[in-house]
């Protein structure tokens, strides 16, 4: 009888190769239904490739920006509906590039999970190649990784970055921001990927489990309808950036809401000043507030409640720019002025209609 001890592998510590590659092949047509000009999006090397100058750029400053989706991911894993979440990954970056003027060009994930499971990556992957499509950029590149010990079964966690370029002279906000200026705002699709550690504890403390009906959406479980991906703008901003030219800052309402995100933008001495009246509230937010018992400062400090994107716009312009993203597809609301500041960056009249 033989004492020699059995050779171990990688795969008995875990960590499948064979998966990941299996992965890599069903992933392949994804990819390459992002190509675009500068890019042509076949994956298996040490890295990606983008050429500025074939995507048409002279004199580019290039703009990043790296972002996840927060712990909305808990409600993928649990409910099993993992196809939107990677849209969110990669709105959540691109939105951020076009509030500065540049055009997204590439992206890359990283998707770390316990056990790699190549239906359930490859459903993941199919989200974000649909971001990246929404925003018009390439799915260059990736990483996957296997992590026994880190992550349980079923568990994962995504991060991802993207790099947009403009023009050297075009970023945004412009310096001219000045009193009177008006603030447009663009519907939210929902919640979006911020506050979901709170919205997570009011659903714990409502009883209801992901199947059941949603009380805010007819004929969507809770899962689905919270799961609902958030909306990319990229499109329709650069449209009405190019074409107008009246656009002076912009700001994505991701966490913090209009409270910490608007002065991000504004010259030190402006305040938005926002007219709440006129903001009309997706259900999912009138239901979380009362849910939750949520005051209205911390729901405008939380949640974007209904507004996923702030435009400040010469007021001669205000028409003109809405007028462009309407047609684009976009929900546009007159939501304020730009004013003096005097102590917040942002002043609210009015209430949310909760």
């Amino acid at each position: 009888m033989s004492n020699e001890k059995k050779g171990l592998s990688y795969a008995d510590a875990g960590v499948d190769i064979d998966a990941g590659n299996t992965l890599v092949e069903k992933i392949k047509p994804l990819v390459r239904s992002t190509r675009r000009a500068g890019a042509d999006t076949e994956i298996g090397g040490f890295g990606g490739l983008f050429d500025l100058k074939a995507a048409g750029f002279n004199d580019p400053i290039l703009v990043a920006a790296n972002d996840g989706v927060g712990t909305k991911l808990k409600i993928a894993i649990e409910s099993g509906k993992h196809d939107t979440v990677g849209i969110d990954l990669v709105a959540m970056c691109v939105n951020d590039l076009v509030v500065q003027g540049a055009e997204p060009l590439l992206f890359l994930d990283y998707f770390a999970t316990g056990k790699l499971d190549p239906e359930q990556g490859a459903a993941i992957i199919s989200g974000i190649a649909e971001g990246c499509r929404q925003a018009g950029c390439a799915l260059i590149g990736g990483e996957t990784a296997e992590m026994p010990g880190m992550y349980s079964d079923g568990d994962y966690d995504l991060a991802g970055f993207a790099v947009g370029a403009a023009e050297r002279g075009t970023l945004l906000p412009t310096p001219d921001v000045v009193e009177g200026d008006v603030i447009l705002g663009l519907a939210s699709s929902g919640v979006h990927s911020n506050g979901f550690s709170l919205v997570r504890k009011i659903v714990s403390q409502s009883g209801l489990k992901w199947t059941d009906p949603a009380p805010f959406a007819e004929g969507r479980t809770l899962a689905e309808a919270l799961l609902e991906p958030t909306r990319i703008y990229v499109k329709p901003i650069l449209s009405a950036i190019r074409e107008t030219h009246g656009i002076k800052a912009l700001a994505h309402i991701t966490g913090g809401g209009f409270t910490e995100n608007i002065p991000r933008v504004l010259p030190k001495d402006y305040a938005a000043e926002i007219d709440l009246d006129a903001i009309n509230a997706p259900a999912v937010f009138s239901w979380l507030a009362s849910q939750g018992n949520i005051a209205e400062q911390e729901m405008l400090r939380t949640f974007n409640c209904g507004i996923g994107m702030v435009i400040v716009v010469a007021s001669g312009q205000a028409a003109q720019v809405a007028a462009v993203l309407q047609r684009a597809g976009e929900k546009v609301t007159t939501l304020g002025r730009i004013v003096p500041r005097r102590d917040a960056g942002v002043v609210y009249r009015g209430s949310l209609e909760l």
